[in-house]
């Protein structure tokens, strides 16, 4: 349709058509088309038979219909969990992960965050239930200096007090975080020999050098906030969930499970397949469907398909322009034209003469009978 809008806008330019009035013909044709469009609309809220049918519409075509049932089932479930995030991107609050082996039956939708990362000491439990999770923006290790300047230590005595000095800083980090409550922590940045050796001690789980993108997602999913200074950290800083762990994925990977997250506003879709490229197939049609159920669960509402909602919209506009008196008339013709590059395309891809298709559809809709 954009296209078709630039290359009939391009011809009303050489008819002379001033460019502002052909913007204003295609505000007024936009502003009639969604009065058209919102008039013609089906209230579907709550009926998950019909989001699911529309799911399996979005994937149809891409090779994956052996997959089609189970991930339609997925990204209905997906979509209702973050529907309520009114987030730029659907990346933003659902996350996918590929495991190449396995059945597609064990693709499965985790209501919580599935990082690929390990916990930073083998001391560290694997798993840990009613987890209270801290996210760091900073590092658990001794910042290096900034400048150029040495410590020079000529006696061993001073050394070992240097040592213990370091040590205590980090202790009393570690202690911080314990008396908030924090029982895992998410690093940003590093965490160091030391660090690691008190969280293990204290029977925390710490995982360093978290993606920016997971710390995000995770603080969307637990509830919990990004902490700068691990010396502020309180309770209140803190997330949920009801169980953190460790677990190998496939042959040699092992990825951490953040799971039974009570409001989580961001998931984690776990795809299994034969192939890693039949997993990208898998991936690239559950995000179209994803953006389409989405969109139909915030909207509550849908629209016939094969070309009917546009050769309805074309018609009115032409309706409309003939009530206009300026040159705006033209530019709503125009626009009423461009729509209808939808179902000119659909019956070309589909075998039939476009021409013939597009001018028995006029004649149909003109008698309302779309």
């Amino acid at each position: 349709i954009a296209g078709k809008l630039l290359e009939k806008a391009e011809a009303l330019l050489d008819q002379d058509v001033h460019p502002t009035v052909i913007v204003q013909g295609y505000k007024q044709a936009a502003a009639r088309a969604q009065k058209v469009l919102s008039e013609m609309a089906i209230d579907v809220s709550g009926d998950d038979s019909v989001l699911l049918k529309i799911a399996q519409t979005a994937m149809r075509g891409k090779g994956i219909e052996i997959a089609m049932d189970k991930l339609s089932q997925i990204s209905v479930d997906a979509a209702r969990a973050v529907a309520g995030f009114q987030g730029k991107d659907i990346e933003e609050n659902v996350k996918t992960i590929l495991i190449p082996g396995g059945r597609i039956e064990d693709s499965v939708i985790n209501y919580g965050i599935v990082i690929e990362k390990e916990r930073t000491s083998l001391e560290m439990p694997k798993r840990i239930e009613t987890a209270k999770i801290m996210l760091l923006e900073g590092t658990l290790e001794l910042k290096k200096l900034d400048t150029d300047a040495k410590v020079t230590i000529t006696d061993a005595k001073n050394l070992a007090s240097f040592k213990e000095g370091e040590e205590k800083v980090i202790k009393s980090q570690v202690d911080a975080i314990s008396a908030a409550g924090a029982n895992v922590v998410f690093c940003e940045k590093g965490i160091g020999v030391t660090a690691q050796n008190y969280l293990a001690r204290q029977g925390m789980i710490g995982v360093r050098r978290v993606k920016r993108e997971d710390l995000k997602m995770l603080a969307l999913a637990t509830g919990a906030r990004l902490v700068g200074d691990v010396m502020t950290v309180t309770a209140k800083d803190l997330g949920s969930a009801a169980l953190v762990e460790e677990r190998k994925v496939g042959k040699d990977k092992k990825m951490l499970f953040i799971e039974g997250c009570p409001k989580a506003k961001a998931v984690t879709i776990i795809l299994h397949g034969v192939s890693e490229q039949f997993l990208e197939e898998m991936e690239r049609a559950l995000d179209d469907a994803l953006n389409v159920v989405l969109d139909v669960i915030r909207s509550k509402k849908i629209v016939p398909g094969g070309g009917a909602p546009e050769m309805m919209v074309a018609e009115n506009l032409r309706q409309y322009a003939s009530t206009l008196e300026g040159r705006e008339q033209l530019a709503v013709r125009a626009f009423a034209d461009a729509v209808e590059a939808i179902p000119l395309t659909l019956a070309e891809n589909s075998g039939f003469d476009p021409l013939d298709s597009l001018a028995a559809l006029r004649a149909k809709t003109s008698q309302g009978k779309a």
